[in-house]
């Protein structure tokens, strides 16, 4: 399976940006997807994640309010929706699959395949 990530651009802080993450073929329900970020010169965070069955989503504190994660089975996309974006959010955003168990949905390790990057770039 290959994760192509899109949607990263140039916002101003305020704006809204939406990121997408599309599989090249139909992935198990079973799976989760998740959306990390890098900025420059920090480590990786976790950022959300979703469950590709049912309902069930996860959002650091940091983006909570902000960020929604969703996604449209039928188009083997998954969604990270960006509103009131600010300059801390700027990073490179990565979207990941895999089959974490539940106290790993945050851990990078728990994916096994991973998207190649979009950047978004939220200006002062």
């Amino acid at each position: 399976v290959q994760l192509q990530a899109s949607g990263g651009g140039l916002v101003q802080a305020g704006g809204s940006l939406r990121l997408s993450c599309t599989a090249s073929e139909r992935i198990s329900s079973t799976y989760y997807v998740a959306w990390f970020r890098q900025a420059p010169g920090k480590e990786r965070e976790f950022v959300s994640a979703i469950r590709l069955s049912g309902s069930a989503t996860w959002s650091s504190d940091s983006v909570k309010g902000r960020f929604t994660i969703s996604r449209n089975s039928e188009e083997n996309t998954v969604y990270l929706q960006m509103n009131s974006l600010k300059p801390e959010d700027t990073a490179v955003y990565y979207c990941a699959g895999g089959r974490p168990i539940i106290t790993t949905i945050r851990r990078g390790s728990s994916y096994n395949y991973w998207g190649q990057g979009t950047l978004v770039t939220v200006s002062s």
